[in-house]
């Protein structure tokens, strides 16, 4: 894979570790502001729905910008609104940076996915996008759980000045990495915006973007809710709690490169296996959710599961979108994103059932099942050849 790749994945993992990072950080921020964890709480809303909202938005205002200089300079503006609210002491003015840098996020990665295609044969488009979701992944990884640590040691400000510092050398990478000459869209006229956007009314396109998002709504599903079954219901210490992320993060690396090697040649293979085993996986950690070595093994596999076969859906959206070569990116990220809103919104609602803090799982499970009832009817519309694929 190209040395760009591996840079634009740089990015990616600063901006994951942000994204995810206010999990262990909340209850020092909101002391420090003077508001409520749940108020606190909704600073992670304000990221989500920045980069749903932003990623079709901002992606069709930079679309006949440079690749480069606007990769560049959405690294920028994400590092300076996390240096702005490493130094407010407004939480008005840090929510405000928090919906600034969803922006720059989701710009950046609307661009860093077509980019990510573009630097590869359409046969490694899966493995492209492997190589680039492997920045999300080692952010579940290490930059979440050291985003705690640094956030427990230092103070919460110190994990906002980390992530910035992150950004400077993704954006060096960024300069030197990515081709400054035009695409070939770029050489041959852009296409017309409502062109693409019309690609929204192909039943394909839509339909991989709607189980990309339930597959990614019944991730962070569970994801989000994930401390307090650690701690409860199978009994461990709050250390416990970043080993689960850090197995979760580690399952989802490697779902995320097996998908890459295998979506390109079989997204059929990946959905058929990969989904009715998730679906299975869910209950069962619900089920055994108080036995820990369980639980920590089915986490480790859920994560896998979950990454391999969001990745596959992701990489037949930008598959299906290539009549809109600047917003398919935007597309992808707009699908990923809206599950990443609406997951822990239908997860926290069952925390008020007779499941309590286990009924995560089970809406997980619940949407995998709607997932595959809709998909398995219309598997080989979701496979299907373009006349530019070359999948089998």
């Amino acid at each position: 894979m190209p040395l760009p790749l591996h840079l634009l994945a740089v990015a990616v993992f600063a901006m994951g570790t942000s994204e995810f990072m206010l999990a262990g950080l909340l209850p020092d921020l909101a002391s420090d502001l003077d508001v409520t964890v749940g108020t606190a709480g909704a600073l992670t809303s304000a990221f989500a729905i920045g980069m749903v909202v932003g990623a079709p938005l901002v992606a069709a205002l930079a679309r006949t910008w440079p690749r480069r200089s606007s990769l560049l300079g959405f690294v920028l503006a994400f590092a300076a609104a996390h240096a702005v609210g490493a130094t407010t002491s407004s939480f008005a003015v840090l929510f405000t940076t928090r919906v600034v840098a969803a922006l720059a996020n989701a710009g950046f990665l609307a661009l860093a996915l077509t980019a990510a295609t573009a630097l590869v044969p359409p046969d490694r488009k899966g493995r492209a996008l492997a190589v680039l979701l492997s920045g999300t992944t080692v952010a579940t990884i290490a930059g979440v759980p050291g985003g705690s640590l640094l956030g427990a040691v230092l103070g919460w400000r110190a994990t906002f000045w980390a992530v910035a510092a992150l950004c400077l050398p993704a954006a060096l990478g960024v300069l030197r990495g990515i081709p400054a000459g035009r695409d070939e869209w770029e050489a041959t006229g852009t296409p017309a915006l409502r062109a693409e956007l019309a690609q929204l009314t192909r039943p394909p396109l839509v339909l991989v973007m709607l189980l990309g998002a339930l597959v990614n709504a019944a991730t962070f599903a569970s994801l989000t809710f994930l401390a307090p079954v650690v701690t409860g219901s199978a009994g461990l210490g709050e250390l416990w709690i970043s080993a689960a992320l850090v197995l979760f993060g580690a399952g989802s690396f490697v779902g995320v490169t097996v998908a890459g090697r295998l979506s390109d040649r079989s997204p059929g293979q990946v959905i058929a296996v990969g989904g009715p085993l998730l679906l299975v996986g869910w209950p069962a950690t619900a089920m055994l959710a108080s036995e820990p070595v369980a639980l920590l093994i089915l986490v480790l596999v859920q994560g896998a599961l979950s990454f391999a076969l969001g990745s596959t859906l992701i990489a037949r959206v930008l598959h299906e979108a290539e009549g809109a070569p600047t917003m398919a990116g935007s597309y992808a990220t707009a699908a990923l994103n809206a599950g990443a809103v609406v997951g822990p919104v239908i997860a926290a609602a069952c925390l008020g059932t007779e499941a309590g803090d286990l009924g995560p799982f089970w809406a997980s499970g619940l949407l995998v099942a709607v997932a595959l009832l809709i998909a398995l009817p219309l598997r080989t519309t979701i496979t299907a050849r373009r006349s530019t694929d070359v999948l089998r």
